[in-house]
C-alpha cells in the first residue's frame, strides 16, 4: 500500500510474511520527527518489542484506536538527542500521571530518575500498557492541581517545611507509639509486627535527623540562591562549595526511607488488616498508609523539582 498524506499503512492488506518487513522499511524511510500510522485488525504489541529490539529506543508508540475491529498506532521517529522523560519529570509536569505510577507500583519519588521503560523493565511490566494509560491521563480534565513546578524556590522550601516537615513531626511520634503497642499485643500471632516496629523506629531516627539538617543547612542555602537570583548577585558563601555536595546525600537518605516504607507495605500485604485487628491495629495501618502517601509527594517535590532547579540556578549564578 502506498504512502498517503497522513502516512498510513493498512497492514491487513499485506501478506503475513510481508507485514513486519514492510513496516520496518516504512519506518526506516521516516525522517526525524515524522510519523507512521499503522492500521491492523489485532493489537500489534509484538511489533513494539521487535522494533525496540532491532532499532533501539528511537521511537514513540501511541495507540490512537484499540479494537474491537481496528487497532491504530502512531509510530514517531524521535529527533536526535531527544530523550525519554523520567518518572520524576513526568510527575513534575502533570500530577495526573502519578495515579498511573501508583497503580503499578512505579516509584516516581526516590526512583524518579528512571524512564518509564527502565522502571517497567525492572518490575517486569508491559511498557506499552503503562505508556498507553499515561497518554490517556492527558485527556482527563485537570482538576486545578497545585502548581508546585511553577513556584519560586524559596516559596517551595517554605511549603515543604510548613506542610510536609510539620506533618512528619506531628504524625511520626504517634505512629511509633502505636507500632510498639500493636507489636506488644499482637506480635505473638503476627510476627511481622516485630519487623514493622523496627522499621518504624528506623524511619523515626533517620527522618528526625534528616529534617533538622535540611532546615539548618540545605534549605537556607537554597533560599539564599533564590534571593541572589532576584538581586542578580552571587549567593553568599556557605560551608559547602556547591549544593551538589549535599544533595546526593539527601537523595540517598530519601531512598532509604522509601525502601523502609516499601518493606512495611510488603510486610502488611498492602495494609490488609487481619480478622483479629483491634482499633489500634486498624489505626496504625491507616496512619502508615497515609504517611507513605505524604512521603512520596514530599520526596517528589525535593528530588524532582526543588533539587534540580536549585542545582541549575546555582550553576547559572556562578556563570554570570
Amino acid at each position: 500500500m502506498g504512502a498517503t498524506a497522513e502516512n498510513i499503512l493498512n497492514v491487513t492488506l499485506l501478506e503475513p510474511k510481508h507485514k513486519h518487513p514492510t513496516i520496518f522499511a516504512r519506518y526506516d524511510e521516516l525522517k526525524e520527527g515524522e510519523s507512521l500510522i499503522i492500521h491492523n485488525d489485532h493489537d500489534p504489541k509484538p511489533l513494539y518489542y521487535q522494533l525496540l529490539g532491532e532499532r533501539g529506543n528511537v521511537f514513540t508508540w501511541e495507540y490512537l484506536e484499540e479494537g474491537p475491529e481496528w487497532w491504530k498506532v502512531k509510530i514517531r521517529k524521535k529527533i536526535a538527542g531527544e530523550n525519554d522523560e523520567t518518572l520524576g519529570q513526568l510527575a513534575a509536569k502533570d500530577l495526573r500521571k502519578v495515579q498511573v505510577f501508583k497503580k503499578y507500583g512505579l516509584d516516581f519519588s526516590c526512583g524518579g530518575k528512571k524512564t518509564v521503560k527502565e522502571a517497567c523493565e525492572e518490575k517486569g511490566l508491559d511498557v506499552t500498557k503503562i505508556e498507553q494509560e499515561l497518554q490517556l491521563t492527558d485527556k482527563v480534565p485537570a482538576a486545578h492541581p497545585i502548581p508546585y513546578n511553577e513556584w519560586n524556590l524559596d516559596f517551595l522550601v517554605d511549603y515543604i517545611i510548613n506542610t510536609h516537615h510539620r506533618y512528619i513531626r506531628k504524625q511520626l511520634p504517634d505512629i511509633t507509639t502505636y507500632a510498639n503497642k500493636v507489636m506488644e499485643v499482637h506480635g505473638d500471632v503476627h510476627p511481622e509486627l516485630i519487623e514493622i516496629n523496627q522499621l518504624v523506629k528506623a524511619l523515626s531516627s533517620t527522618l528526625t535527623d534528616h529534617l533538622e539538617r535540611e532546615e539548618r543547612t540545605l534549605f537556607p542555602y537554597i533560599k539564599e540562591l533564590a534571593r541572589a537570583d532576584k538581586n542578580t548577585r552571587p549567593p553568599q558563601a556557605t560551608h559547602f562549595s556547591s549544593i551538589q555536595d549535599v544533595v546526593g546525600n539527601h537523595e540517598n537518605e530519601h531512598e532509604g526511607v522509601g525502601e523502609n516504607l516499601n518493606s512495611i507495605r510488603e510486610l502488611t500485604s498492602n495494609y490488609a488488616l487481619p480478622e483479629d485487628a483491634c482499633a489500634t491495629f486498624t489505626l496504625l495501618y491507616r496512619l502508615l498508609n497515609e504517611f507513605e502517601e505524604d512521603i512520596h509527594l514530599h520526596i517528589h517535590l525535593e528530588n524532582n523539582i526543588l533539587f534540580p532547579k536549585a542545582i541549575a540556578l546555582e550553576q547559572q549564578l556562578k556563570n554570570n
